[in-house]
């Protein structure tokens, strides 16, 4: 089958501004460049009432830089999402936060519960668990390079910030499409606690709550839970049997030791064990099961319907219960140390973390009873970090931070598949192997205002980093075969990244930044069902240099408008590609890097108080790029002619989608002793094409728009409040991702509409 024609699309670099959000950007960033004092006096001026006038922004605080600082005044493209704003906008894990903000896109890969992050059209498509993201993830300032490790619960967090673009040289791993950071709320002075139940659709109920105070003179403590159960919303449609349930719970506690004015020593420690079901796949296209020779197992219509079964004896080799459906027994534990000293002129920083990971995990990729691509992970992983960092105390024309970063990472999988039914193969396979990196690297940056409204800001990273292969191997199981005998491999990365920007600051309420980043994500290996030496060559590291223009800008005391325009070069992009196997006859998975690539785009973020109350969040990103310098094999081409056809992609658009958006209303009144606050918000994301590289058209991911809302009561005073809220209220049919194994394919459905209620108690 050929590759379906690819779709023009009205952008191009030197056009940016004719795009639809683009044109308000560049006026955005015009007006960040000149005084709004007066524009803040004209929109007050018919306020002559104090009871009338609008409420002041708040200014919201990050870390992003490693400092305590306004968001505002941070010359980054940064996204805050505060503990409230997530409750309302129903965030519940990590792949709900592509919801809330522009330019990410998270995917469950085969509705796994391991996410694929993509920021800005970066992204890394990889079911095997061996790879880090283009995304860096950080809990608590401890970096979790496996995307597998981010799948845990949000629950009592202070907040979470999105940083897009290349990071590197403030803190931790590198990274180029960004960095997510969760922020945990900290122990307090006074005594706290609280409690939060949800009851929903499908059975669901989660609960989360903690307690916080002090423990002793100089030592304050806090313990918070959270569980998450029910919410069954699939069937299979052989049995009748739902799926779909959470069976997930977490547990953290802190200590906060303060010894003397300047000291202090945090001491977080986390576990958690999940034992949910896995989203079941549905065949989006009838499945001829065993080569056509078996029976044919239609499209699944109803989108709550999908399949499964295990053979018993496969079951048996796994050590499940064969009537057991997609699911993971998972669990964890983490534990951080953190020591800082606040000296006069700069702080230290040390981070200890330590952290494993106990994954087991079936998915039935087939999305039927035939054993024709039936999976088990059973994966070990354990991090050991150690971060020491050097910071400026503020204020000062020049600013500046150092540190060093170490890190150990261990992991051992083993990947089990069943392809009994499939003609050629007719028997269940085992992938084992082990990976080991060794990292250490020197980071710096600093900044210096050489006039009031004018700063420059440097930064360096150099990074070593050495990761080896150990034993890969492939072969069936029973009968005893090996496809491919152990195979060990390495290889070291010395890559420098960097930042140099240029910041204008004309009032106080106004930023414009020009910033030139490279970043870079580290290699890796393939470490699939490997019948084909072509896949153990190992990918290179990927390298993106970056320009971006942006703006931040108060429009007096009541509106927010962030804008961002960039340009990335891409350098040797990881890319999920394939080989042609004589054995399965037919494309099997490898990633490989294209030698050039861009990716262009814009993103608008805004906030306005149009009253007291009543407040608006809306945001917008559009992107696009094109592969400039690809070889590779066409899959689809690969297929048609019964041999590895290979071939030029350049030209052909990257699998990102062009449009995204999302954005909330919330209005808050007083009404019979009783403050309510409503909010109704929705996000869209456009049509995802799938990559030419491997998928035919019909693997791209329709467009959708979801729709949520809250109603809140709260008696004035009262620590008790009550939520009413709704999820998907329009009921829209939609897609997480489409994709084939061997011969089915499947599709993740997202969730249908769903509605609960909300207890909540606080003081």
């Amino acid at each position: 089958m050929k590759a379906g024609p690819t779709r023009a699309y009205p952008i191009r670099p030197v056009l940016i501004v004719s795009t639809p959000v683009a044109r308000y950007l560049v006026p955005t960033m015009l007006v960040a460049m000149v005084p709004v004092s007066s524009l803040s006096a004209q929109s007050d001026s018919t306020q002559s009432d104090s009871t009338r006038r609008p409420a002041a922004l708040s200014a919201v605080r990050v870390t992003a830089q490693r400092r305590d600082e306004a968001a505002q005044r941070v010359g980054i493209a940064v996204t805050p999402l505060t503990a409230s704003q997530l409750a309302e906008r129903g965030v519940q894990g990590s792949f709900d936060l592509q919801r809330v903000t522009p330019g990410l896109e998270v995917e469950p890969a085969f509705g796994s519960g391991q996410p694929q992050y993509r920021l800005r059209g970066l992204g890394f498509n990889d079911y095997a668990t061996n790879n880090s993201s283009t995304v860096g993830v950080y809990a608590d300032d401890a970096a979790l390079p496996f995307p597998v490790q981010t799948q845990g619960l949000l629950f009592d967090l202070e907040r979470v910030e999105v940083l897009r673009g290349p990071q590197g040289t403030l803190y931790g791993r590198n990274s180029t499409g960004g960095a997510i950071n969760f922020v945990s709320r900290r122990p307090t002075a006074a005594f706290r606690r609280g409690l939060q139940v949800d009851a929903g659709s499908f059975g669901a109920v989660n609960a989360e709550g903690f307690v916080s105070g002090r423990v002793a003179p100089r030592l304050l403590g806090r313990l918070s839970a959270a569980t998450q159960q029910g919410g069954a919303w699939q069937s299979d449609r052989v049995t009748g049997r739902s799926l779909g349930a959470r069976d997930h719970s977490a547990l953290r506690g802190q200590l906060d030791w303060r010894p003397q004015d300047r000291w202090s020593l945090l001491l977080i420690g986390n576990a958690f064990r999940d034992h949910s079901d896995g989203t079941g796949l549905a065949l989006f296209a009838p499945l001829n099961t065993r080569g056509g020779e078996g029976p044919t197992v239609p499209a699944d219509g109803d989108r709550r319907a999908t399949g499964w079964g295990l053979r018993p004896a496969f079951a048996r080799l796994v050590g499940i219960d064969s009537t057991e459906g997609p699911g993971r027994r998972n669990s964890g534990t983490s534990a951080t140390v953190q020591l800082r000293h606040a000296g006069n002129r700069a702080t230290f920083t040390s981070i200890t973390n330590a952290t494993r990971l106990d994954r087991f995990e079936v998915g039935d990729w087939d999305a039927s009873a035939s054993a024709e691509s039936d999976e088990v992970f059973r994966t070990r992983i354990g991090v050991v970090s150690q971060e020491l960092r050097l910071t400026s105390s503020g204020g000062a024309a020049f600013e500046w931070q150092g540190g060093l970063y170490a890190a150990r990472e261990q992991l051992d999988d083993n990947f089990y598949s069943d392809f009994t039914d499939v003609p050629g193969l007719g028997a269940a396979a085992l992938t084992t192997y082990g990976q080991r990196a060794d990292v250490a690297a020197v980071f710096a940056q600093g900044g210096y205002a050489f006039t009031p409204m004018w700063r420059v800001v440097g930064g360096l990273r150099l990074e070593y980093e050495h990761r080896r292969l150990n034993g890969l191997t492939t072969g069936f199981v029973n009968p005893a075969v090996t496809f491919v005998p152990p195979t060990d491999g390495g290889f070291i990365t010395r890559l420098p990244s960097g930042k140099l920007a240029l910041e204008y600051r004309p009032t106080g309420t106004a930023l414009t930044y020009l910033s030139f980043d490279r970043g870079v994500k580290s290699g890796g290996f393939t470490a699939y069902n490997t019948t084909n030496p072509a896949q153990l060559a190992n990918f290179a590291p990927e390298i993106v240099n970056a320009v971006e223009l942006g703006a931040k800008v108060d429009v007096g005391t009541r509106l927010r408008v962030n804008t961002a325009l960039y340009h990335y070069d891409y350098r040797d992009q990881q890319v999920l590609s394939t080989v042609y196997d004589q054995v399965s006859r037919g494309p099997i998975g490898r990633i490989a890097n294209a030698a050039r690539s861009r990716i262009h785009g814009a993103e608008m973020e805004l906030v306005w108080q149009v009253t007291p109350k009543l407040d608006v969040q809306q945001f917008w990103a559009v992107r696009a790029g094109r592969y400039r310098e690809f070889n590779t094999v066409d899959a689809q081409a690969s297929i048609a002619a019964g041999r590895e056809v290979t071939r030029s992609f350049a030209g052909t658009w990257l699998n990102i989608p062009r449009y995204s958006a999302g954005g909330a209303a919330t209005y808050a009144f007083d009404a019979g002793g009783v403050q309510w606050r409503t909010q109704a918000s929705y996000s869209y994301r456009d049509r995802q094409e799938a990559s030419r590289v491997i998928f035919s058209p019909e693997y791209d991911v329709a467009p959708y728009a979801l729709i949520n809302a809250t109603i809140t009561a709260q008696r004035v005073g009262s620590p008790w409040s009550l939520q009413l809220f709704g999820r998907n209220l329009a009921d829209r049919r939609y897609e997480l991702t489409r994709n084939f194994f061997i011969n089915a394919r499947v599709t993740a459905i997202g969730q249908p509409a769903t509605a609960g209620v909300r207890i909540r108690y606080e003081r």
